[in-house]
């Protein structure tokens, strides 16, 4: 398994050979290469960056050799601990840090770990900012503090709740209407740091909370996509425990998805339909998400007056987009929230606390609240990649197969038909190519899926 150096930061999974697997080895040398690229982008004498990690079992390691390499450089480290992606983000600003590492691989399974490599606004480094810290780490050329210049170590283990404040005061948040409405949920933490954030955010609104895999613990109870098929449990959780509906989130808390009261799917694609709905009615302005998102979030904007328009994949996409078009929400369709009022960062917190909003302003169900949505359905398939394939070529092909229709190149390929879409990628994240359809039936979709698949697989042989 190589590692995957890319805009979503360093990427590989624990123990192996250096070079191949994401080694302490590793960890150091892409730490320093961050902490010596921001020494080289700044005229400040001191230096400060924020960590913190969700529950992997290997992030304790990681956070030690993180720390260590930084304050070996003459950084001031502050440590959060146990954190969440969002948390480490607005931390970042409110320390007055000149930049932040969130150690998490996100949605991967338990062996993979990462480096999720944050800017002095806690915002996600953009490509040119990445191809620098890669060009540093491959030529090993840094230069660490002499003893009385070492870095020191702020411990402050209390920013999940002031990021929990700071979600209280925004101001389409309404605790009062959701204390009023008496919600019952189901929250599914994946043993991660979700199982500390989210409940403790629900108990400050007066949401009663059954807790389901929220001990911080690393051992993920289930594959931590929140995807369906891996959902089983708080499906039937939501039913026997007669709840309004569950909450899910991923290891690192930066995705979100919800099931409703008869325990179905609510749909991560809608996480981000659902909460713009709510926004939007409440603030006239544009929307943002990227090439592999529904177009449900399109009709929801058009609706209420406003403007959608569509980014590459990876969040720093998103985000550039958004300021450039002045979107007052956006977001990915894997259950993504970014509302510019609490920051640039995709934020589980906020989106749950604006769907709560939305809901008890509403006062009907979950499974009510989706019907009025239009109706897509989206198939997710990946393709396993080995190091023979031109995934270039790949690409390219399909693009010829398909020049009649109206297609996108800006990140991988997307072919736009009347009816339906399809969206082939490379992986940013993992070594796959991602193929998501979209139609108006999840046969349609499938059966869109499962052609693309084939015609790929044709042009591989």
């Amino acid at each position: 398994m190589s590692l995957i150096k890319s805009i979503s930061g360093i990427r590989g999974t624990i123990g192996g050979k250096t070079g191949d697997n994401l080694t302490p080895l590793d960890i150091v040398k892409f730490s320093a290469a961050y902490g010596t690229w921001l020494k080289q982008s700044s005229d400040k004498e001191n230096l400060k960056v924020v960590i913190g990690r969700d529950a992997r079992i290997s992030g304790k390691m990681l956070q030690e050799l993180c720390i260590n390499t930084l304050t070996g450089l003459g950084i001031d480290v502050v440590n959060l601990e146990l954190s969440t992606t969002p948390t480490v983000e607005i931390a970042v600003p409110m320390e007055n840090a000149d930049g932040g590492i969130i150690l998490t691989a996100s949605h991967n399974p338990k062996q993979w770990n990462a480096l999720k490599l944050l800017n002095n606004k806690g915002e996600f480094l953009n490509a040119e900012e990445g191809a620098k810290i890669l060009e540093i780490a491959e030529s090993e050329n840094f230069d660490f503090a002499e003893v009385d210049e070492l870095g020191s170590i702020i411990n402050k283990d209390n920013y999940i709740d002031k990021h929990i404040d700071q979600v209280l005061k925004l101001k389409l948040v309404e605790p009062q209407k959701i204390k009023q409405a008496n919600f019952k949920v189901v929250v599914d933490g994946v043993n991660s740091t979700g199982g500390i954030a989210i409940p403790a955010l629900l108990k400050k609104l007066g949401v009663a909370v059954t807790e389901l895999y929220c001990e911080p613990n690393g051992h993920f109870p289930h594959n931590p996509e929140p995807l369906k098929e891996h959902l089983t449990d708080i499906c039937n959780l939501v039913k026997e425990k007669n709840a309004d509906f569950g909450i899910v989130v991923d290891p690192d808390v930066d995705r979100l998805a919800f099931i409703d009261e008869k325990g179905e799917m609510f749909g991560e694609e809608y996480t981000l339909v659902a909460c713009a709905d709510y926004v939007l009615s409440k603030t006239s302005g544009n929307t943002v998400s990227n090439l592999s998102s529904s177009r449900a979030l399109r009709d929801v904007t058009e609706k209420h007056g406003g403007t959608y328009q569509v980014s590459a994949v990876g969040e720093v996409n998103v985000v550039q987009l958004m300021k450039d078009t002045n979107a007052i929400i956006g977001g990915e369709g894997n259950g993504g929230i970014i509302y510019p009022e609490a920051h640039y960062g995709r934020d589980s917190l906020v989106g749950v606390a604006l769907f709560l909003s939305h809901l008890a302003e509403r006062k009907i169900s979950v499974s009510a609240l989706r019907k009025e949505y239009p109706s897509y359905f989206m198939s997710k398939n990946k393709i396993a990649l080995t190091p023979d394939l031109d995934v270039d070529g790949i690409l390219k092909a399909m693009e010829e197969k398909y020049a009649n229709e109206e297609t996108s190149t800006i990140d991988g390929v997307k072919i736009d038909f009347p009816e339906n879409w399809v969206h082939l990628r490379k992986s940013n994240t993992e070594p796959i190519i991602r193929i998501y359809t979209e139609a108006k039936s999840r046969q349609e979709a499938d059966k869109l899926a499962q052609d693309m698949i084939e015609e790929i697989k044709a042009v591989i042989a």
